[in-house]
């Protein structure tokens, strides 16, 4: 048996002024054939799971691709085809399974389905090849998707840390189906709700009402998996929003069934999964009057991994203004900073324009970088492993990476994005983060794989970036209408 193992993940952020290129995708870490399978195999990535499963069933296994990269604006046409290519080719030669790591919210520049049309096109040399697919949880389920796939899951956290359980699951199930233990059959649908991401920790409700009824549902006779997808509001597409799919075997009434009550609840939540502001002033003096570190603070509109530029300095101003003390930040995205910090040297001090690199003509927000003086406090390659949750035996290329420390403040700047899910972003540069009073990370959700242990207290603070919750900010011109919250929906 031959058994094709693939990669091809991006997160689309149609608001964002970042370009998906190529480059981007090979500073994450882009993998062709053996490489890809070097990299990824022993890893918590679905793509570890599938290369596990494979060499229990004494396949040979074909890696054409695993790439993936930092959350940004559309995936250029041919970033997307040195991925998608390699693929097809290896169908055209001949496998006899497939088992894909995707997205789901993938946009490109010549397609707004970036999973559905490359299922499409696998489907279209190969009608009848058996198709195993994991999405993520931002993912925005499309019929092309689930046409062209036999059985698909989704991961069931956020941050994502079962990505091998759920691998491992669909997987099996698919093997499963081709030696007739199982018939599976799927049904999905979405909910006209634009939910923000900012509200879909798995930990938090609503999301953890919907995250607890697929796990029931898993647990009954013939459901062999089952799904909530939270979507991807940032993607400006027609199915971006909430999405069920349920799989089970041969009785396509129970996975209607089960389908609709999940999509129900999720309706029924609407509410809880739209954020509430406070103002970001009001929330740096609240911050200021705690004092059992570390208190997590999070820059959540500047979140690269949901596509934010990594550079937006306003919430980092107004803590500094404000006088709070021994702050550690991950990061700042800054590669000309790094350069000048790097001319330097360690141990001696300097005066940057920090950040500000990168405007923002969807929100209306131009760059403004910030002048700081600090000591240039260590200076690294960027390259660490992550022993954490959450991509687990992975390698980070931050790129060239330096800290300045202010007195007040140590800054991670890097050149690479990066969202920090993980202590090594502080660690790598020599920063013990659980001995910090304050903790200022761009992040949303993921922060909890690597920070909810050790910190005391979590605030958000709404500041700038094109990762707002703020949907007044943001003009949407393809998503299917109406939608909640763009639109008042009448409650029946």
């Amino acid at each position: 048996m031959r058994v094709l193992i693939a990669m091809m993940k991006h997160e689309t952020n149609t608001f964002s002024p970042i370009v998906a290129d190529w480059k981007r995708f090979q500073n994450w870490g882009a993998y062709i054939g053996e490489d890809a399978l070097k990299a990824y195999e022993g890893t918590g990535m679905p793509f570890g799971a599938y290369v596990e499963l494979a060499r229990a069933a004494g396949a040979e296994i074909v890696t054409p691709v695993a790439a993936e990269a930092m959350p940004s604006g559309p995936v250029t046409e041919d970033a997307y085809n040195h991925m998608a290519e390699p693929i097809l080719d290896a169908v055209r030669e001949g496998v006899d399974v497939a088992l894909l790591d995707l997205h789901g919210a993938m946009v490109a520049e010549h397609t707004d389905d970036g999973e559905g049309t490359l299922l499409e096109k696998i489907r279209a040399i190969d009608p009848d090849l058996p198709i195993a697919v994991t999405l993520d949880l931002h993912c925005n389920l499309t019929a092309k998707i689930v046409e062209n796939c036999t059985v698909l899951i989704g991961y069931k956290t956020y941050p994502h840390v079962d990505m091998y359980e759920v691998g491992k699951q669909i997987g099996q199930v698919l093997f499963d189906a081709m030696e007739g233990k199982v018939n599976p059959v799927m049904s999905w649908g979405n909910a006209p709700l634009l939910s923000q991401t900012l509200c879909q920790g798995t930990d938090d409700e609503p999301m953890a009402t919907l995250i607890r009824m697929c796990r029931e549902a898993e647990k009954e006779p013939g459901i062999l998996a089952a799904t909530a997808f939270g979507g991807f509001a940032l993607a400006d597409m027609r199915d971006a929003g909430n999405s069920v799919i349920i799989v089970t075997d041969g009785d396509q009434a129970k996975a209607d069934e089960v389908r609709d009550r999940i999509l129900a609840k999720a309706w029924e939540l609407k509410e809880d999964f739209i954020y509430k502001h406070t103002p970001l002033e009001d929330q740096v003096a609240k911050a200021k009057t705690m004092t059992d570190g570390p208190i997590l603070l999070l820059d959540h509109a500047d979140n690269c991994g949901s596509g934010a530029t990594q550079d937006v300095m306003t919430v980092i101003e107004e803590v500094l203004k404000q006088g709070l003390e021994d702050v550690a930040v991950a990061a700042v995205w800054d590669p000309a900073a790094v350069q000048e910090m790097q001319k330097a040297g360690v141990g001696n001090k300097i005066t940057l324009k920090l950040g500000g690199r990168t405007d923002m003509p969807s929100i209306g927000e131009p760059g403004e970088p910030l002048t700081v003086t600090g000591t240039v406090k260590a200076l690294t390659n960027g390259e660490w492993i992550v022993r954490g949750p959450m991509y687990t035996g992975v390698k980070v290329f931050m790129g060239p990476t330096a800290l300045l420390d202010t007195g007040n403040m140590e800054i991670v700047i890097v050149s690479n994005h990066h969202e920090p899910w993980d202590t090594g972003v502080f660690t790598s540069v020599g920063i013990q983060p659980e001995y910090k009073r304050y903790l200022i990370l761009k992040s949303r959700i993921h922060y909890r794989a690597g920070f909810a242990p050790i910190g005391k207290a979590t605030l958000t603070l709404d500041g700038k970036g094109v990762t707002t919750s703020d949907n007044n900010l943001l003009r949407y011109e393809k998503v299917r209408r109406p939608v909640y919250p763009l639109d008042l929906l009448n409650e029946e």
